[in-house]
């Protein structure tokens, strides 16, 4: 490819469309910069949250309302809301039925330590959604996946986890490993303040090797493997055939729990990928938008690992697990993720978000075709991502080398100008219930009038 081209765009049009679009931006939000600028000093950086820094924006907006899939920012823009927190009000933001169940139990109590009716229903819920698994409540899938690991390795008596090059499990320090250029698991560049070499306790594969997934498995140390059903913190890699298969069929040779983190795969259909495709794991996780946005994560273990986790527990001294945190499992989590799972997360609700999905989906690949970009897109129920690459992905390598941070930029900005937002990481965007054919058709035209000005 010609070197003043940067994913088949010409250098020249994407500099002109970024500046262009960052004047834009500015002129449309002084509100908001203007507050940013007087409450300098404040946070680190200026943020409440570090990652808040990787939107791509002159400057971040100040959100004032968000109701269904749209949200009203302080100097009065209304926006269509396709990244919905990047996932975590994949249900809409303030669902009625959640919005009810908070405003009831804000006047019984916050927090207890101890359960409530409805953290039986839920339980009941959660079996009926998901599977026959024995259920525990967290704060966040990162805190889910930490307790999985731990009682993976406590069954097995194993010290590592296989993930794949990468993957997203949230902040667990055992998937904040990579392959380096030979092949070999390395702590991730970038790891901020970490001294320990996470190679002790994780390996590291790349997605759809089965035969790589053997050869670790074969030295007899793996506790768990740890994966998404599809690559999602990269450019979206789905599975191959067979590769689910062969993961449980592994796992099962050499020892290994199967873990499976659904967090962001939720959006596949009812019940998430595990399943609409009958997926077997031995733990499952899942989080984010399970209660409709208040910050609960759900963690299960079929019966047999719950069976050998009580015999490793039983002479254990009590406390000090390393699982668990006090303000988890409280009956506002219990209150929200009744309503979602019983009124929200339903069928209903599903057939309609893949419906629009597709039509998003359709839209943008006609877009592309219609301006012979060297682009491709994926879609997993309904979530829905464009790359700036040929495709399909196989593996990790291949989705962070299609990656195209100058472009996506440049893209997100552009769409957010025209009234529509995307996640910030790569370009995810998600339908939910309460999105509208008009809100989809919006940014299909927004895409496509990028389009014409990246291509011509």
């Amino acid at each position: 490819m010609p070197t003043d081209l940067i994913a088949g765009v010409s250098r020249d049009r994407l500099e002109a469309l970024a500046d262009r679009e960052a004047k834009r931006f500015a002129e449309a939000h002084p509100k908001a910069q203007a507050a940013l600028a007087s409450g300098a000093g404040v946070y680190l950086d200026g943020v409440p949250l570090h990652w808040m820094k990787d939107w791509p924006m002159p400057h971040l907006p100040l959100v004032a309302k968000a109701e269904g899939a749209v949200l009203v920012d302080i100097d009065g823009n209304r926006v269509e809301d396709f990244c919905l927190g990047d996932t975590g009000s994949m249900f809409g933001h303030s669902p009625k039925p959640v919005a009810r169940a908070i405003r009831r139990q804000a006047g019984r109590g916050l927090t207890y330590m101890l359960p409530t009716e409805e953290a039986l229903e839920a339980g009941r819920l959660l079996v009926e959604r998901f599977g026959d698994f024995r259920w525990q409540i967290a704060t966040t899938a990162t805190d889910a996946n930490r307790f999985a690991i731990r009682v993976a390795r406590a069954v097995t008596g194993r010290p590592k986890i296989l993930v794949f090059n990468g993957c997203y499990h949230g902040t667990v320090d055992d998937a904040m490993v990579t392959l380096d250029e030979a092949g070999h698991t390395i702590n991730r560049p970038g790891l901020l303040g970490q001294f320990n070499d996470l190679t002790g306790g994780a390996v590291c594969v790349e997605f759809n090797d089965l035969a790589g997934v053997e050869a670790a498995l074969a030295k007899g140390d793996v506790a768990a493997i740890l994966t998404e059903p599809v690559m999602t913190n990269s450019c979206m890699v789905l599975p191959d055939a067979g590769f689910h298969d062969g993961l449980r069929t592994l796992s099962r040779r050499y020892g290994a729990l199967l873990i499976i983190d659904e967090t962001h795969t939720i959006s596949s259909g009812l019940g998430g990928y595990t399943r609409v495709h009958s997926l077997s794991p031995d733990m499952f996780v899942v989080g984010k938008c399970v209660a409709g946005g208040m910050p609960t994560s759900v963690w299960g273990m079929t019966e047999e690992v719950a069976e050998r986790y009580r015999v490793v527990n039983a002479d254990r001294e009590s406390g000090h697990s390393g699982m668990g945190t006090t303000l988890s499992a409280n009956p506002m989590q219990f209150a929200c993720l009744k309503a979602t799972l019983g009124e929200v997360m339903t069928p209903k609700a599903y057939e309609h978000m893949e419906k629009l999905a597709e039509r998003l989906s359709r839209g943008l690949r006609k877009s592309i075709e219609r301006h012979k970009a060297p682009w491709h897109v994926v879609r997993v129920g309904a979530r829905v991502e464009f790359i700036c690459a040929p495709g399909p992905l196989k593996n990790g390598a291949e989705a962070a080398g299609a990656h195209v941070p100058q472009v996506e930029l440049a893209v997100h900005v552009a769409l957010l100008n025209r009234g529509c937002l995307i996640a910030p990481f790569h370009n995810m965007m998600l339908i939910s219930p309460a999105t509208r054919k008009r809100q989809v058709d919006r940014l299909v035209a927004a895409f496509d009038d990028v389009m014409a000005e990246l291509f011509g």
